[in-house]
């Protein structure tokens, strides 16, 4: 089995001031991967950063989280589950953000588990076939 990163997950492990690697050690057996958007919005907060000094430190962050732990690109497979899983959600009338729509699709074309902050849960809870953890409750 496979571990799939979220943003909402990675932002609540740095807002409480946890170690990345403490907080995944339940899951050291595991594949663990980030979706290439997650890297794109973890980006985006070094880029939005109010100043040198914070982007070149969470740059710094990110990087170290890439020697451990690939990014995976959005490829023809994943776009084939991103394309199901947002006729399935517009079915319901249950739209998800495109961002979490592309991270659903990455984990569950892996058939991977996906890890997520508790604030974030109940949108990813439509997908079907979505095997989901909440970070901090077991």
């Amino acid at each position: 089995m496979g571990l799939v990163l979220d943003t909402s997950a990675l932002i609540q492990i740095e807002r409480t001031d946890g170690i990345l690697g403490d907080a995944l050690a339940a899951y050291e057996k595991e594949t663990v991967v980030i979706p290439a958007i997650v890297w794109a919005e973890l980006l985006m907060g070094v880029r939005m950063a109010k100043g040198a000094k914070t982007a070149a430190r969470r740059r710094a962050k990110l990087e170290q989280i890439r020697l451990y732990i690939p990014v995976i690109d959005f490829d023809a497979a994943i776009a084939e589950h991103y394309a199901d899983i947002f006729r399935e959600s517009s079915r319901k009338g249950a739209m998800l953000p495109q961002n979490d729509l592309a991270t659903a699709a990455t984990a569950r074309a892996l058939g991977y588990r996906l890890l997520v902050g508790a604030k974030d849960e109940k949108h990813f809870r439509l997908v079907q076939g979505l095997k989901l953890v909440v970070l901090g409750v077991e």
